[in-house]
């Protein structure tokens, strides 16, 4: 499915049950932020987090496709294209993080010499 096809979907699914009105910009901000947050509780305590992806794939998944249904409710919401936005701020990156300067470094891009 298309971005714009999962996007119809969810809204259709939250507008049969009439929770648009509580679909804001701001709460939808908030509820990307907690359904992050429950997904980093997931790993919280793990070494490196390899260790609890197996054991834990299923409630994982379910983490990122809530932060994602959210996140085209704040698209949808906003009208702002996700495919659109990602290729933007992939072009920014791609100038701010040059390979010969970024290749094999953790540096925020303003330390990279």
């Amino acid at each position: 499915m298309m971005i714009e096809e999962l996007t119809e979907k969810v809204v259709r699914f939250r507008n049969a049950r009439d929770w648009q009105r509580y679909h804001t910009p701001k709460n939808l901000a908030a509820s990307i932020s907690v359904e992050a947050a429950e997904l980093l509780e997931i790993f919280q305590w793990s070494e490196d987090g390899y260790e609890v992806v197996e054991d834990k794939r299923e409630k994982i998944a379910e983490e990122v496709a809530d932060i994602f249904i959210y996140l085209l409710l704040l698209c949808h919401e906003c009208g702002i294209n996700l495919i659109e936005a990602f290729n933007k701020k992939m072009e920014i990156n791609e100038s701010k993080y040059p390979v010969e300067k970024a290749k094999g470094k953790s540096s925020k891009y303003t330390e990279l010499d």
